[in-house]
Parts: structure tokens; sequence; C-alpha cells
């Protein structure tokens, strides 16, 4: 499968406000408080070749700090908060340094679309969603500049993740078993879902192992976890313990993860959790990643902002009933962007390419040639495609074309294209559908672990100098002091 049929936007829900505005941290700025550190403007941090200030990590703990107030949470002492803020910021630091090494850039169209799903998939213009926002305690500039990051991060895991994830015919045939569906082409009709429908929200604290540990660092962490594990049963609140020692990127969300069905966490969190009642936490589970402590806060049926995206047209219909679609036939060329193609020069060469079609030349040996997809060596042919199945602006561009007729360069997560429509066909779909809709789960079951392993080896080959914690502290092989 090319790496360009997935769904881009598609956590750009009501499950997506909903975590943003239980996780966004209010930008304000607090008295200073790190005089004995040398100030505000003192360095915290150096990522690579750039720093992070004690500007940038006071005003960040004050945003904590009335955030879990807010909550009625209780706070951990200073200095942790200090560490677990930083450790977030460098994070970021060196997400923001991966999109430009990939040329991801988010543009103000970018997130002007991206408002525009939130408000439709909530019945909302951009008006109301603006009034929810500001109710909830946020300015509507902050929640943009929170957006694009999200946005931002979405795009990395797609050009780091999707070409890492392939899902068999075989694993989309068992899922379907699982949840009583039955084989390819069986007739289904009478089924319905399983658990796997059922929805989960969840926390955890996690403390990571870091790779190439010895037997006795990995005892060490363990303990620790164990620790933190015997705090929670003796009746520690969660979100204090996870702001205070947890290591994943959401501690100072209180470990929130957010609402997922069932089967849409990964294989370890699934085993450790299915039983689990709302407010039960699970004993010490180890993965690729460490040691984890999961917290479920909330499970079943919830009310229709808590659903990750709308219900695909296959999970709202019988599933022996024809289900007619238009399909496109279609194919492409990919300039991807970095930093050396910037947005300017791939739409120049696009056109370039646009013009040699128009005169004559055959899209298929240009797409050879030229197009970095996966697709090229067939001449950049993407095949038959449903609704659903490319990025959304892709398909707009592409459902706006005539048969035979070339685009104008249009921009996606994955670079600049040039589309042609080949045919159109309409076509039963209930059982592809029915077939998409797992694969999607499938793709979100594996895609987290995946991103979280890459992650994790962006950090071990940084030079990360972390004047809070230097126990933290890396250096690349290459760098000199």
């Amino acid at each position: 499968m090319s790496i360009f049929k997935h769904y881009s936007f598609k956590t750009l829900s009501m499950a997506f406000l909903v975590t943003l505005l239980s996780g966004f941290l209010t930008m304000t700025y607090a008295q200073s408080q790190w005089g004995q550190r040398g100030g505000v403007d003192a360095i915290a941090a150096i990522v690579n070749d750039e720093v992070i200030t004690m500007r940038a990590v006071e005003r960040e703990v004050a945003g904590v700090k009335k955030e879990f107030r807010s909550q009625n949470i209780p706070l951990p002492d200073d200095e942790t908060l200090q560490k677990q803020v930083l450790q977030r910021l460098i994070t970021e630091k060196l997400i923001e340094q991966q999109a430009q090494n990939f040329g991801i850039q988010v543009t103000d169209a970018d997130v002007q679309r991206a408002v525009d799903l939130i408000a439709a998939n909530n019945n909302l213009d951009e008006a109301g969603l603006r009034k929810e926002i500001h109710a909830a305690g946020i300015a509507w500039e902050d929640y943009l500049h929170s957006l694009r990051y999200d946005i931002l991060l979405d795009q990395l895991r797609f050009r780091t993740v999707d070409e890492m994830i392939t899902i068999s015919e075989s694993e989309v045939d068992a899922y379907l078993a699982r949840h009583g569906y039955g084989s390819r082409g069986a007739d289904s009709a009478s089924a319905a879902p399983q658990e796997g429908d059922e929805l989960v929200e969840l926390a955890q604290i996690v403390i990571r192992v870091p790779e190439n540990s010895s037997l006795g660092q990995e005892r060490e962490l363990q303990a620790k976890a164990q620790s933190i594990l015997e705090q929670l049963r003796a009746g520690h609140d969660f979100a204090t313990l996870a702001a205070s020692f947890s290591d994943g990127d959401e501690a100072l969300s209180g470990g929130h993860l957010g609402t997922r069905p069932l089967e849409g966490w990964p294989d370890v969190f699934v085993a450790a959790i299915k039983d689990l009642q709302p407010g039960e936490i699970s004993g010490l589970v180890r993965s690729g990643q460490g040691f984890h402590i999961f917290k479920v806060t909330n499970r079943g049926v919830p009310a229709p902002v808590a659903r990750q995206r709308p219900p695909s047209q296959a999970s709202d219909s019988a599933y022996g009933a024809p289900m007619m679609v238009t399909q496109t036939h279609a194919r492409h060329i990919l300039i991807k962007l970095s930093q050396v193609m910037d947005d300017d020069k791939a739409r120049e060469r696009l056109e370039q390419l646009r013009q040699r079609v128009l005169y004559g030349e055959d899209f298929a040996d240009l797409a050879r040639s030229y197009s970095e997809d996966a697709s090229a060596p067939q001449g950049g042919d993407l095949g038959w495609l449903s609704p659903g199945e490319t990025v959304p602006a892709f398909e707009h561009a592409m459902n706006a074309l005539a048969i035979n007729e070339v685009s104008a360069p249009i921009r996606s997560p994955f670079g600049w294209h040039l589309i042609q429509v080949l045919d159109r066909r309409e076509k039963d779909m209930s059982e592809e559908l029915r077939r998409l809709e797992a694969r999607m789960r499938l793709y979100e079951q594996y895609a987290e672990p995946a991103f979280e392993d890459w992650l994790a080896q962006v950090r071990g080959q940084a030079y990360i100098e972390n004047r809070l914690d230097p126990t933290d502290n890396r250096r690349a092989p290459s760098r000199r002091r």
C-alpha cells in the first residue's frame, strides 16, 4: 500500500477538541523563581544546536500550576515540576527539528482547514467553536498555536511511521473474525460489533527503559515503577504521580492518553486493561518502551463527544446490504518536501511537469522518472480509490477533476502532487468498507508504538544538555565540546 492511503485529520474531531481542552496549558508568565539558576534568560537546556531558556520553562510551569489548581489536583514540588516541564519542552524541540529536517511546514491554510473540520464535526461554525474555546478559558490565538503543533505532529507521524507499517489481509481477516464478522465474503448481515467498539478512556504512568540499559539499570527502573504502583494502591492521586514521575509526553496532563475503541490501543495495553473498570489501575506492564501503569478513567458507550472520529458508513449500515459509492481511478506525481526542496521549488517543478503533460508527454513516464511515491514504478497509478482512502487535500482536488484532466499542483501532508483522473465507477463497497474500517483500527493500534520507538531513537541520537537534570544528558557521537 502506498504511504498515501491514510487519513490525515482523523483525530481532528470532538475527541481532539476534548484532548486539547483538557490538556492545553495556558501560556502565562509568573514571577521569577530561578535566581539561583541564573535568571529567567539563563539556558535551561541545549537540544542539538538550539536552546531552551528558563523563561520558557517558567512560562510553562505557571500554566501547569494554573491547570492543576483549576482541577483541584495536588501539585508536585517545584523542582520536580520544573524538570518535567523541561522534559516536555525538549521533546517538543526535537519534534520541531525533525519536522524541519523533513521539510514539513504547517501553513495558515492547514490550520484553517483543521478549524473548519473540528467545527463541522461538532455541528458548529467557527464563531461557535471560538465561543466554546473561550468558555474553556483558552485564548483563541493560543488554541490555534496548539492546533498548529498537533497538525505538525500528525504530519511527522505520517512521514516517519506510515511506510514502516504493513497490515496483511490475514490480519484484517483475524480482526474481523474477532468481532464476529466472519471471513472475507462470508454472510454477516446479522453480525453485530462486539467489544472492539467499546470506547476506553485511558491514562498512564510510564518509566522508560533506555536502549542498551544494563540489567542492573533495568531493575532500578522497575523498582521505581513498583514504588509508584504501591503509592497508587495506597491512595495517592494518579494525576499527581504522573506529573511527578512519568516519562511520557502526556505526564503534565495527568497521564491522560485519550479515548479510543478498546482494540484501538496497542495489544500490550489491551491485555492489561480489558478487564479493568473505571477508576481501576493495572499492575506493572512491560513494553518495548519501559514499565507502564494504566488507569481506566472511563469506558463503555460514552457521549458522542468522546468519539475519536465519526463512525464510518460501514459501521452504520447492515453489512449484508449493498453500499454504493463512487470510486475514482487516479494516478499522481509526488514531490516530497525537504530542507533543499521547499514549497516554491516543489510547486515550480510540478508546474513544469504539468506543462509537459499538456503538450503531449505521457503522465506515467513522467511519474516513473520524477515521482517520489511508492507508486512511481507503476506510473503513479493508485488504483481505484474509495472516499476517505486519501488525505482530504488530495481527495478534494481529485474529486474536482474531470476524467483525463490533470490538476494544478496541490499540497498535502506528504508534499506536492499532480493528479490525473483516469476513470470513475459506482461499486458496492459494503465488504471493502468493512475491511477498510478494520485496517484503520489496526493502523491506529500499530502507529503509536512505532512512532514512540522512532522518537526514542531520535532522542538517543541527539545532543541534549539538560541543566536541570544532568542525568538526562545525551551526547551525539559527532558533537565536539
